[in-house]
């Protein structure tokens, strides 16, 4: 996204750090926030990904690092201080996600997939939460997967579920933030299924839809991103109102079994 700021923006000149800034809504957010005006510092694993958002928009610092890397999950924390000062905003946007069957799903992928999608954050907030303005607001993606779980993805699902879970408590140790957890339901273009394997997916999609998990249509990625960045940036203005759980999902019907 590129053009001036917007001065009708809730984010324009807001201090804004996007994790998971590469791809899906992530990258979305941190396109549409520069774009309106927000200072903006953008991490992914990726280096080229977040350069080609820096090229494309001109402007917003781009911090390649892997949350699940102790010295790299440092270093985003550092830049993102040292080029914002304190945030207003911080946008989580990562997930790791295998398609396995429980009884298929070793040790290894449950210590990889929790190491990304649990730690990662847990150590990002521990890092950040000295940084984070009075009121500020950290904004993490989960899924609506809690409490909804699918066949194929339970180990995903479990992460998300402990993600929800940590930030009740983060509520609690630091009421002076506030934490929402954005529970996603299915959005594209995004790489989430990326890696799967069709031979296990087309299976799998019947037994979704049995249990009425699947939608007919997706959700756009950019829609996602902007409607956000609206309510997100809304709330920066209200610091008196926490927006604790938002669920985004399909209007659209349930799609029933083939």
């Amino acid at each position: 996204m590129t053009g001036g700021a917007s001065a009708a923006s809730p984010l324009t000149g807001r201090r804004v750090l996007v994790v998971g800034a590469s791809a899906g809504v992530g990258r979305a957010f941190a396109e549409l926030a520069i774009g309106v005006g927000a200072q903006v510092v953008l991490a992914a694993r990726r280096a080229e990904r977040l350069d080609e958002i820096v090229a494309a928009t001109g402007s917003g610092l781009a911090v390649a690092g892997d949350v699940a890397v102790e010295d790299d999950r440092r270093r985003i924390v550092e830049r993102a201080v040292a080029e914002l000062g304190q945030i207003d905003l911080l946008f989580y946007a990562v997930g790791l996600s295998p398609l396995q069957m429980l009884e298929h799903t070793d040790a290894d992928t449950w210590r990889s997939l929790f190491e990304t999608n649990v730690i990662g954050l847990q150590r990002t907030l521990a890092g950040l939460v000295p940084h984070l303005a009075e009121g500020g607001i950290a904004a993490v993606l989960s899924s609506e997967m809690v409490g909804r779980p699918r066949p194929g993805l339970g180990a995903y699902g479990s992460s998300k579920a402990a993600v929800s879970e940590s930030l009740r408590t983060w509520r609690l140790e630091h009421p002076e933030i506030r934490f929402s957890c954005v529970y996603l339901g299915a959005t594209q273009p995004t790489e989430f299924g990326d890696a799967f394997d069709m031979a296990t997916v087309v299976p799998l999609l019947d037994v979704w839809a049995r249990h009425g998990l699947m939608q007919r249509d997706f959700m756009e990625t950019t829609d996602v991103a902007a409607l956000l960045a609206g309510v997100l940036g809304t709330a920066l203005q209200f610091p008196g109102v926490a927006i604790e759980d938002l669920t985004l999902r399909s209007p659209s019907p349930v799609v029933g079994p083939q």
